[in-house]
């Protein structure tokens, strides 16, 4: 075989559909638009549009609150974090903080990002010593029973007033 004897194989390729070539090829005149018109051109933005009715995204009413000082943190299961470890992405012995683990890339990083969360989602084996801005209940005490400590850089107002 040579590459001048290359062939697509039959009906690979559709033979385009030539439009506004007379009465006879059956899509002469308006080409299949049916219409003149805005609808006859490329570009048409009716989409939503009512012909001057009141949209009915406008007529529904707005449910909800949307709060735009929400704190957005990047969550750190007890199980990956145990995964880290065993895989020499942090050290076993020293404390951990944020820096740490952003530097090893065990949880995302982002600019919208107030911190870290760490969540008991699967099971640590090991002591750890770490400081996160916020935790759940549930992982603090399954560090603490690991033998490790959870620092928080953000306690609630609550903890810090019994404290």
């Amino acid at each position: 075989m040579k590459l001048n004897e290359l062939r697509d194989n039959p009906g690979a390729r559709y033979k385009s559909k030539r439009l506004g070539r007379g009465i006879g090829s059956g899509k002469g005149k308006t080409s299949g638009k049916g219409v003149k018109g805005q609808k006859a051109r490329e570009g048409v933005s009716l989409n939503g549009f009512e012909g001057g009715q009141l949209p009915i995204y406008r007529r529904l009413p707005k449910r909800g609150f949307v709060n735009p000082f929400r704190k957005e943190y990047a969550p750190l299961n007890l199980g990956a974090l145990d995964k880290a470890i065993e895989a020499g992405r942090l050290p076993a012995g020293e404390p951990i903080d944020e820096a740490k683990l952003r530097e090893s890339g065990v949880v995302r990083t982002g600019a919208k990002l107030a911190g870290i969360r760490l969540l008991a989602h699967g099971e640590i084996t090991r002591a750890v010593t770490i400081t996160v801005s916020g935790a759940s209940a549930a992982a603090v005490a399954a560090v603490q029973a690991a033998g490790g400590s959870v620092t928080l850089l953000n306690a609630p107002a609550e903890a810090a007033a019994e404290g």
